[in-house]
């Protein structure tokens, strides 16, 4: 899988426009893409997706309540009636500027669960956890707390993207060798909660400053199944040289 993840970027013309060129410039993905969108943009975007097996679009956030008088938010059931098919959940942004913690995304997944939703759910540490290294026992501990409440079949769809909060937005990307020791390590954690056969068939991405200039080797790695894009996404040229960087 190949998710961009826009944040708060292009207006809904310019995202109708970044759209309709990347499928022109990939027709027809090997892998799974998905544009995760601003709000406002969500139903057109998925007109312009609809019907493509292989596009699909993605909310940056839900709230975990059914309905309510929460002034400016989205609830899964809005999300499924427009036909969305993934929401971001957990992103550091959030955390950091939203004080959303593991409790409150568990919430989140199991809601958007509930409605048929794919949640992509993100983890990842901040450089201090990282020179400390103790970015293991972070990580972990956002994969049970996240996850805690889920049966092996609700974690099937589940997207896992592993986001070093040091490398997103900075140009510094985790080295091959850094990322694909923390998907092992998540994939583990997976298989001694929920078994091999989950762990196994998870789908693992990397976020944090994927470009064109290394994606392929990023990808390569066994336990690296695609990447959450920031920046990159938002031009077309850019993400679709990194969608075709999947080669399996």
């Amino acid at each position: 899988m190949v998710a961009g993840n826009w944040k708060m970027n292009t207006t809904p013309t310019e995202g109708k426009a970044l759209v309709k060129a990347v499928m022109d410039k990939v027709p027809n993905p090997s892998t799974k893409v998905v544009f995760g969108v601003p709000a406002i943009q969500l139903m057109e975007i998925q007109e312009l997706v609809k019907g493509h097996p292989n596009y699909a679009v993605a909310a940056q956030n839900m709230h975990q309540e059914e309905s309510g008088a929460y002034t400016g938010e989205l609830s899964a059931a809005m999300l499924v009636d427009a036909g969305i098919e993934y929401v971001i959940l957990g992103h550091s942004e959030r955390r950091d500027y939203a004080g959303e913690d593991d409790d409150l995304i568990n919430l989140k997944i199991n809601q958007a669960l509930k409605h048929g939703l794919k949640p992509i759910y993100c983890c990842g540490e901040k450089l201090d956890i990282r020179q400390a290294g103790n970015q293991e026992v972070v990580v972990g501990r956002q994969i049970e707390q996240a996850l805690s409440s889920l049966e092996a079949d609700q974690l099937s769809q589940v997207v896992i993207a592993y986001e070093p909060v040091w490398a997103i937005g900075t140009g510094v990307t985790a080295s091959n060798e850094q990322a694909q020791q923390m998907h092992a390590n998540i994939r583990r954690m997976i298989t001694n909660q929920f078994g091999s056969e989950v762990a196994n068939n998870l789908t693992i991405l990397y976020g944090g400053s994927v470009k064109p200039n290394n994606a392929a080797e990023l990808f390569a790695e066994p336990d690296v199944d695609g990447g959450l894009v920031g920046g990159a996404s938002l031009d077309a040229d850019s993400f679709a040289a990194i969608i075709n960087a999947v080669r399996r």
